[in-house]
């Protein structure tokens, strides 16, 4: 978030520049461009985001159209850094999951944690429509979730290539939240005991009993090591700086180091499903 933050900070202080140079104040700037005085401001301080027509109506009006390519380019960067889901899934959750998926084409290497929930890669078919149910009630985004079901299904088949690698860590409270119902989260916690045998998924869990090095704030993947991705309630993150993407490795190293493995991360997963089988046979009744 802080780096999204300077960037946005940096395009304000940028644009003040270009202000200040064509000899306006920002309430003339304001007149101008028809603009609440307030806006100008929003802008310059970085606690509002342009628009492509706000670049464009910023430089001509200051006559500085030569620079609007390059303010251009500087947005649509900050952009990818925070894509607001509202915006991102604009055409619906399908079409989010077939852009993920042309990513995870290009990654070699997965580095996962997650706190609160099942990775998508490794979440059952019911599991996957809980998730995208809640998604679509809370965002307010066009409802196709039965394509964008199949189309996660579809993306689950990477796991099973030679040349891809990946590493899950998550908390026992990801197995044991309530996020969808007993037995679609026994379907789930089962399928997660098959694919730990998988020779390319290594599948770690942290127990309730287990001290922490460096506490689980949120979950986040690591792709390769180029980008950081991390979800929030409004917004997807792409951090891509270096030293982000380094301190997100060393993070996942921490947890991934008091993470359990193999048979005893199976343990683990066999004690969630022994606790939760007696609700679901009761739900079932």
């Amino acid at each position: 978030m802080t780096s999204v933050h300077e960037a946005r900070s940096a395009l304000g202080r940028r644009l003040r520049e270009l202000r200040r140079q064509a000899g306006m104040t920002g309430k003339q700037l304001a007149e101008t461009l028809s603009w609440a005085p307030s806006k100008v401001s929003k802008l310059e301080n970085g606690r509002q985001t342009p628009t492509d027509g706000d670049i464009h109506g910023w430089t001509q009006v200051t006559g500085s159209q030569g620079e609007a390519a390059a303010l251009l380019a500087s947005l649509h960067t900050l952009e990818v850094q925070h894509s607001e889901w509202q915006r991102q899934l604009k055409s619906g959750l399908a079409s989010h999951q077939r852009e993920l998926a042309d990513l995870d084409v290009q990654t070699k290497f997965f580095r996962v944690f997650e706190a609160t929930v099942i990775p998508g890669l490794l979440q059952t078919g019911e599991y996957a429509r809980a998730r995208f149910v809640q998604g679509a009630t809370t965002l307010k985004v066009p409802n196709d979730i039965n394509e964008a079901v199949r189309a996660r299904a579809r993306r689950q088949e990477i796991l099973y290539r030679p040349d891809k690698r990946f590493h899950f860590v998550l908390t026992e409270a990801a197995l044991r939240f309530r996020l969808c119902t007993p037995e679609i989260m026994l379907g789930q916690l089962d399928r997660l005991i098959s694919l730990s045998a998988l020779p390319h998924v290594k599948l770690g869990i942290i127990g309730f009993e287990t001290p922490y090095v460096v506490a689980p704030w949120h979950g986040f993947w690591i792709l390769d090591r180029e980008r950081v991705m991390v979800e929030t309630y409004s917004a997807e993150l792409n951090l891509a700086q270096p030293q982000e993407v380094e301190l997100y490795g060393g993070v996942f190293e921490q947890l991934g180091a008091v993470a359990s493995y193999g048979r005893a991360a199976r343990a683990v997963i066999t004690r969630v499903i022994d606790d939760l089988a007696p609700e679901a046979a009761e739900d079932g009744s």
